[in-house]
């Protein structure tokens, strides 16, 4: 049992969001973890109520917890209520900004019958630049003449942090190899800053073996050849894509999990699944926890409570049966089993 009592910040958020959490937090209790829990209403429900998203004074009071856990954000599925953007610029986008949570990891390993049976591999993601800064911009707007914008910004201090990240995970990794994807042939002046910073960050980790792909490529290998892989490192909109990719071949988004993380810890880390609100099964007892849980061991092995951590993976590696047919309830009462 930990003696330490680690504050947490959880939001549901909608759908099934709060089924996943309130099962991840089951688990976490009973590896001996302690959390002083402080719930936050915000998400599709809460703006469709009363406008709200997320305001500077409750950014910050998020800022000084030790973690944030996310259940899932969205309205349902043909729901038109929520201007488009809303909720992803407005609460999510601004929760990584503004707790500069400049890395997106995301661990896979294929579970049986999956395309990536067996394998191990991450993608590190740059999460604060991008396509995804909101460079742009639109002129002649609803004119038959309209022009539209993106700019994908791309700093030396933004894409430094990312890589030196992935180097510092491959070299503590049992196969020490980082793969930077990107499209260097096309996006030349992008695609060379993170080459060269590459080259550079490699020649302080020479035990790391390095490779690259072309995007496409990439897409192509994690189907037919997932084995390759280490520790991916991309930017915000190809590691966007990949980590979906990913998580299919891998077995599904109900298992993938993801850490929002600042390093610096200047301000409090995310964890959440990957996988949407399903608003379609939310209050069924059918969603698949193992996603959050997952996220919840990251969240652990970041708050330094390693042995936990360590337990609970391997409850998750070691389980078995039909999600589907387990639900919610089943597949925790498993891994409490194993546990």
């Amino acid at each position: 049992m930990s003696q330490r009592v680690h504050s947490l910040a959880v939001i549901g958020g909608d759908g099934i969001g709060p089924e996943v959490t309130a099962a991840a937090l089951e688990v976490v209790a009973a590896a001996g973890v302690s959390f002083d829990v402080e719930v936050f209403d915000l998400g599709a429900a809460r703006y469709l109520r009363d406008g709200f998203v997320l305001d500077d004074a409750t950014l910050e009071r998020l800022r000084g917890f030790d973690a944030i856990m996310l259940g899932a954000i969205g309205p349902a599925i043909g729901d038109t209520r929520i201007p488009g953007g809303t909720l992803e610029r407005g609460l999510l986008l601004r929760l990584r900004f503004g707790l500069d949570l400049y890395i997106n990891y995301r661990p896979f390993h294929g579970v049986e019958g999956s395309l990536a049976e067996g394998c191990d591999f991450a993608i590190v993601r740059e999460n604060t630049e991008g396509p995804y800064a909101g460079e742009g911009g639109t002129l002649r707007r609803g004119t038959p003449y309209e022009v539209a914008t993106q700019g994908s910004v791309n700093t030396r201090f933004g894409v430094e942090r990312c890589v030196r990240y992935a180097f510092e995970r491959a070299a503590a990794s049992a196969r020490p190899k980082v793969t930077l994807v990107h499209k260097t042939n096309v996006l030349t002046f992008a695609g060379d800053l993170w080459s060269r910073v590459m080259a550079e960050v490699h020649a302080e980790y020479p035990g790391v073996e390095v490779d690259y792909n072309h995007v496409d490529a990439a897409c192509i290998y994690l189907v037919e050849d997932p084995a390759r892989y280490n520790i991916i490192v991309t930017d915000n909109l190809f590691g966007d894509i990949l980590s979906d990719l990913a998580g299919s071949v891998s077995g599904g988004i109900g298992y993938a999990a993801s850490a929002n993380l600042n390093p610096t810890r200047s301000g409090a880390s995310l964890f959440e699944p990957v996988h949407g609100a399903a608003h379609d099964i939310a209050g069924l007892g059918r969603a698949n926890p193992l996603a959050c849980v997952s996220s919840a061991v990251m969240m652990l092995e970041h708050l330094g409570e390693d042995e936990a951590a360590a337990r609970i993976a391997r409850a998750v590696r070691d389980f078995h049966g039909d999600a589907a047919q387990l639900g919610t309830a089943g597949i925790t009462r498993q891994l409490l089993e194993r546990l």
